[in-house]
């Protein structure tokens, strides 16, 4: 079973338009714009949610924000403590930046031509009824790969918990750093992030397909997605930290390959970028997924091998 967060792919959501037809009355309404008063409420009422570090070096502080990607409208907003920090900085640097006109096209044109190999009929046949249970028009995603057809269906699973790309707390930090004028700074390149998802062979590709149908058909994937984004919105450290005893998602050879190349294989070059603005005279937000803060080559671990002295900000 794959079904974690996969860090930055979910903001892919955000870029696509899926118009749905009157005969599906059964789907969850989709996200509308929420009207002005709505919002001064939301602002008004935001409290501090998911993961967040000051890092200091050379005089000058920095933070790393684990966000989630896909998240309920009443936690879209950053509160006290989170705006402090992005008060006190001067760049914001995302996963990817999909307000940047320039990755905005690369990643649609990267979706657009990373369709592979077709499905055996029967495969096609449940992605197709999957797709409908879960309100997404399969002629809409039908022309990219397998690997990213199943990722979107798994996303739209938590639609039903009111979950929804559209809500990225990725996606408000950006329009908030952009109206602000902030230094926008995207970390990794919509490339790197489109290959990511590319299984090694065609059998790992069946066996990614199969799995993570099997876990939105049984509900699995839902009640994961769902009890993730309880986690990030409590701020529980110590449950996110045992994730992988909760997420049944590391029983394979192949889903272990696929957590590591999805975190561990990542921070290091996230580090890296982060420890460079930082050098530079950048004062920096760092937001990306909330599983790149956790673990033995967390991002907080590594920056702290990097010289950096590394606090944890308390958000509860």
């Amino acid at each position: 079973m794959i079904t974690t967060i996969r860090s930055g792919l979910f903001l892919l959501l955000l870029a696509l338009s899926q118009t749905l037809t009157a005969a599906e009355l059964a789907c969850p309404a989709a996200p509308v714009l929420p009207t002005p008063e709505e919002l001064q409420v939301a602002m008004r009422d935001a409290r501090d949610h998911g993961f967040l570090w000051r890092i200091s070096r050379d005089g000058r502080t920095s933070y790393l924000y684990g966000t989630i990607h896909i998240a309920r409208f009443e936690w879209m907003f950053p509160g006290p403590k989170v705006m402090q920090a992005l008060n006190a900085t001067d760049t914001v640097a995302l996963e990817l930046d999909l307000m940047d006109a320039d990755i905005r096209n690369r990643m649609l044109k990267g979706m657009g031509t990373s369709g592979g190999a077709l499905l055996p009929a029967a495969l096609q046949q449940r992605m197709r009824k999957q797709a409908a249970a879960v309100c997404v028009p399969y002629d809409s995603i039908a022309g990219f790969s397998p690997e990213m057809q199943i990722t979107m269906l798994t996303v739209t699973a938590g639609r039903s918990e009111g979950l929804e790309a559209s809500y990225a707390i990725d996606a408000v930090l950006a329009g908030i750093g952009h109206g602000a004028g902030k230094h926008m700074v995207s970390l990794e390149t919509p490339e790197a992030q489109l290959a990511m998802l590319k299984m090694g062979n065609e059998q790992e590709v069946l066996d990614f397909v199969q799995d993570s149908l099997t876990d939105i058909e049984s509900g699995h994937a839902g009640a994961l997605l769902k009890r993730i984004a309880n986690v990030w919105a409590d701020s529980d450290h110590a449950e996110l930290a045992r994730y992988g005893e909760w997420c049944d998602c590391m029983n394979s050879d192949t889903e272990r390959e696929m957590m590591k190349r999805l975190l561990d294989g990542r921070n290091p070059n996230l580090a890296k970028r982060i420890d460079a603005l930082h050098k530079s005279g950048k004062r920096v937000f760092a937001a990306v997924g909330s599983l790149h803060m956790f673990g033995q080559n967390s991002l907080p671990a590594l920056m702290a091998k990097l010289g950096y002295r590394v606090e944890r900000v308390d958000l509860k």
